[in-house]
């Protein structure tokens, strides 16, 4: 393959986030009197806020709104930055892409608040060309769209771009987007949403050049 650009996934690919997501999730709730506690730990990992929300309205006092909701989980997510680190190996696969001179992107499902606190937190901000949120798109994943985006943006096709997921909703946008999927820790997508299964991020760079 032709390749131009690398379009990184966010939480849990660059960034061990899920479980400050999961705690400002819990705690918000509990703010507004609703019990999580029976929830499983990283329960909506990968799953956008309006399903989450979909999944939990019924739990939630009459009268909050999905705004409300959403708006204060970021602010509970964005006040807790020193919870943030980077996945191991990700950031050494991210400087051997940029060795290689490819363009790089983050495609996220989180919102723009918790992009933005993220990129910080993992000092790559001003290193990538852009960012997508799910406030920049009609559709999160699984929907192509956040993919597609990028690519228009990147006015690159599909095929030139590798995208790399922890998430099998993550996998299957980029895969209906038509990109090359690298799926973290993604077993059980192997062969279906995923061209290349790694368990870490070693030499990640080096097996992305050697198809190129």
């Amino acid at each position: 393959m032709t390749l131009k650009a690398i379009a990184w996934d966010i939480d849990g690919t660059l960034v061990d986030s899920e479980p400050l997501h999961h705690e400002a999730l819990v705690a918000t709730c509990a703010e507004s009197g609703a019990d999580l506690s029976d929830l499983p730990d990283q329960a909506f990992r990968g799953v956008h806020m309006r399903d989450v929300w979909a999944r939990l309205a019924h739990r939630l006092p009459d009268g909050l709104t999905f705004e409300a909701w959403s708006a204060a989980i970021s602010r509970y997510y964005s006040a807790h930055p020193e919870r943030l680190v980077a996945v191991p190996g990700a950031l050494a696969a991210f400087e051997g892409f940029a060795a290689m001179g490819l363009a790089q992107v983050c495609v996220s499902n989180s919102n723009r608040d918790i992009v933005d606190a993220n990129l910080a937190a993992l000092g790559i901000a001003d290193r990538i060309v852009f960012s997508i949120s799910l406030d920049d798109v009609a559709e999160g994943k699984p929907d192509p769209t956040p993919y597609i985006e990028a690519c228009r943006r990147l006015e690159v096709a599909p095929r030139e771009v590798v995208a790399i997921e922890d998430s099998p909703s993550g996998a299957r946008s980029a895969r209906r987007a038509g990109l090359t999927v690298v799926g973290y820790n993604l077993a059980a997508a192997y062969g279906r949403d995923v061209d290349i299964g790694i368990d870490g991020f070693t030499d990640l760079a080096a097996v992305i050049a050697s198809r190129s």
